[in-house]
């Protein structure tokens, strides 16, 4: 019981961080950077972070903890498995369309791809995304998948699912100032001389730092795992072995 109630005091504890770390990423590009449009516009590279930061870091996060809800775990495995699929799938869009706002405004001032860390890292997480979420789509949705192969392909999913999310965070924190879109017009202003914005970014950027802290304490906690059948008679009796010896 006490174990359950710190689940969902950790589980609101990260809904809330998640909202707050949508609302600030949207604020900042509508008060300090001009809102937003799909033209190939300064505007349209705004939509970035909005959609990488709710999509690959949110979304994610809150697909990655689905199993740990303890409400879950009486019904069948199958209903949530695709809950899960849906979530991933609308955090791949997103951030699918993250990239095309950030690729096609480059294209429309001749601002060559892929010339920072903060690139090189995104664009690997989001094609190791693609893969994780197409052969977790083949193993453990398709009826035709082997049980063996479920059960080998498990772990590793689980290990890539973190290792993703991991990577989120460090392409959404190695931003520096040569990722940020160069000046196009008279009235762009240095980032040096805007501390408010600098100053809400930087809470941003510990937003996003928090946020996975508690998704990766939720995921680390073993007693907040979904026991699969036959996993918790073992565990009771290694339990009860543990206070007889």
């Amino acid at each position: 019981m006490i174990s359950r109630m710190l689940f969902y005091g950790n589980y609101v504890l990260c809904q809330c961080l998640g909202l707050l770390c949508v609302v600030f990423v949207s604020y900042w590009n509508i008060e300090w950077r001009g809102g937003f449009a799909w033209d190939a516009s300064f505007l349209q590279f705004n939509w970035h972070p909005v959609l990488m930061v709710t999509g690959l870091v949110v979304l994610y996060g809150n697909a990655a903890i689905l199993y740990r809800i303890p409400f879950t775990w009486s019904q069948r495995k199958q209903h949530w498995k695709l809950v899960h699929a849906a979530l991933l799938l609308s955090s791949l869009i997103l951030s699918i369309l993250g990239l095309c706002a950030v690729f096609d405004f480059h294209t429309g001032y001749h601002i060559p791809n892929l010339y920072s860390l903060h690139s090189w890292v995104g664009i690997c997480t989001v094609v190791l995304f693609t893969a994780q979420w197409l052969l977790g789509l083949v193993g453990f949705l398709s009826p035709c998948s082997p049980l063996g192969f479920r059960k080998l392909l498990k772990p590793v999913h689980a290990w890539m699912g973190m290792a993703i999310f991991i990577l989120s965070l460090a392409s959404c924190l190695s931003v520096t100032r040569n990722a940020d879109p160069p000046p196009i017009t008279t009235n762009y202003i240095a980032y040096s001389s805007h501390p408010a914005e600098a100053l809400f970014a930087n809470f941003l950027g510990v937003l996003i730092v928090a946020f996975g802290l508690v998704v990766l304490g939720i995921l680390s906690n073993q007693r907040w795992s979904r026991l699969e059948p036959g996993e918790e008679s073992s565990r009771v009796s290694i339990l009860l072995s543990a206070v007889i010896s």
